[in-house]
């Protein structure tokens, strides 16, 4: 039959989905509760996630799709899924600053050992040069659709600002090369995208704590939607005399980390949105046909049961000690 499974935990069905024909298969009712709440189990244990208004679509890593019928979850998942990522980019940025620290002390005793006091007036040029150097080394590269490869430095890193764009995607980037007016390069629409979606991870190459993460959560919640807040973000001014717009280095460490949050949501988003219209079309017509299975199998005690097990489902998420599923089924006449 295929390996997605689709799922209703409010009503409490189940459909295996054939990945050929894309036929929705029901269940048989009393062997849906438990298979449902373990659907559910996982689907919140999945990473990767999209939901429209009222479906949701996840890839389970050992390569079972779950299709979630219903509200989508909080925004908590969020949390959990970039906490990992931003906090082990913190530790390494501690581990590097520790090694860089250790390293400078290090040199200044051993040049003074070796040249004499005369030699630590030579530390201070040395990490001058190695700063100079990482700032303007090419540090991000990503490909625009012309095929060539760019690049950016640290100073037109710093130089990137987020401004508002009547297309798509709602934002575009500008890039200044050393505060020359005339070097200053716009990226537009998907290339737009491609530069911000590689820019923002060397912006936010220290990471984040996890109530810094949480933070940054909570902003796109607010925002009510990730492609909304971006756009939110790129409308935004500096004073009331300034352009509309954002320049990328000046952001509070939570809306860096929401707004590198955000793009990666767009790109899951519309990366399955197809995938997510279709699955939605074919669950209104199983729907249909399982509401009209479940009145013909079942009698009234059993419609009672559901009923009862679903509010509970809602108000505690299970089942109580003792229940073991509904009552059995017959046909009507």
């Amino acid at each position: 039959m295929g390996r997605r499974l689709a799922f209703d935990a409010a009503k409490g069905r189940l459909w295996v989905v054939c990945c050929r024909c894309e036929r929705w298969n029901l269940t048989p009712l009393e062997e849906r509760w438990e298979a449902v709440e373990t659907c559910e189990k996982l689907f919140q244990g999945t990473r990767v996630r999209v939901s429209t208004e009222n479906i949701g679509l996840a890839k389970h890593p050992q390569g079972l799709q779950l299709v979630r019928i219903g509200r989508p979850l909080r925004p908590e998942f969020a949390a959990w899924r970039y906490g990992d990522q931003f906090g082990r980019r913190r530790r390494r940025t501690f581990v590097l600053g520790a090694a860089t620290t250790v390293a400078g002390v290090g040199g200044l005793v051993l040049g003074g050992a070796l040249v004499g006091l005369g030699g630590i007036g030579l530390v201070g040029p040395v990490f001058h040069s190695i700063e100079v150097w990482t700032r303007f080394r090419p540090s991000v590269f990503f490909r625009p659709q012309d095929g060539r490869l760019r690049w950016m430095n640290g100073h037109r890193i710093r130089s990137a600002r987020l401004v508002p764009a009547d297309d798509e995607s709602g934002f575009s980037v500008e890039a200044t090369a050393r505060g020359v007016v005339s070097a200053e390069e716009r990226f537009e629409e998907e290339d737009g995208v491609r530069a911000l979606n590689a820019i923002m991870p060397r912006v936010n190459a220290g990471g984040g704590s996890r109530g810094t993460v949480q933070d940054a959560v909570a902003r796109i919640a607010f925002a009510g939607h990730a492609d909304r807040f971006v756009r939110r973000l790129a409308n935004g001014r500096a004073s009331p005399y300034s352009p509309a717009g954002v320049q990328l280095s000046t952001l509070t460490r939570p809306t860096r980390l929401a707004l590198e949050m955000a793009l990666h949501e767009e790109q899951e988003r519309r990366a399955l949105e197809g995938e997510l219209w279709m699955l939605e079309r074919a669950w209104r017509e199983a729907e249909e046909i399982a509401a009209i299975s479940d009145n013909l199998l079942v009698r009234k005690s059993a419609e009672a049961f559901v009923r009862e097990h679903r509010d509970e489902r809602e108000g505690k998420g299970g089942l109580r000690a003792g229940e073991s599923g509904p009552p059995e089924t017959e046909e009507r006449e």
